[in-house]
């Protein structure tokens, strides 16, 4: 697993494992804490390093990074509506599928398929019952650990 990343860096929970094409970054991946970090392999892994390191150190950092075009058209909407979500908040599946006329199960598989987490905040989208699931992953675990550190990280309210 490991090999498949140009980079993977430490994270506050885990690791981050991380793709590029050399001029866009291709994929952010959750990774737990045992696999081993990899240093940053080029300028773009590097520019990356430093804006995570600067959102863990303050939420409200931003991150100006140059995204692979990736995902369908439904996704894209998804993904935009999605980095609307202020730090600190939260919204609902169901919220963002009245607001681009999808259904809800839609909008949570293409949360799921979300390729830039963190960056594009997919964590921000909880279920109308409780926290939802995260990067396809439903029940407890390390996943949604990932999820409550970073919505207590940027200040939110927990479900």
């Amino acid at each position: 697993m490991p090999a498949t990343y140009d980079a993977i860096l430490p994270a506050p929970f885990g690791k981050i494992g991380v793709r590029t094409d050399g001029a866009h970054i291709r994929a952010i991946v959750y990774l737990p804490e045992h696999v081993e970090a990899r240093a940053p392999a080029d300028a773009l892994t590097q520019q990356l390093a430093v804006q995570l390191e600067a959102y863990y150190a303050n939420p409200d950092a931003t991150f100006d990074l140059p995204l692979a075009p990736a995902g369908s058209d439904f996704q894209q909407r998804v993904w935009q509506a999605i980095s609307a979500v202020p730090r600190g908040a939260v919204t609902t599946y169901g919220t963002i599928a009245e607001a681009i006329g999808a259904m809800p199960r839609a909008v949570g598989q293409a949360c799921g398929q979300n390729p830039f987490p963190i960056v594009i905040p997919c964590h921000r989208v909880v279920s109308a019952r409780g926290i939802g699931g995260f990067s396809h992953h439903a029940e407890d675990g390390f996943y949604l650990d990932v999820k409550r550190w970073l919505l207590r990280h940027e200040g939110a309210m927990l479900i």
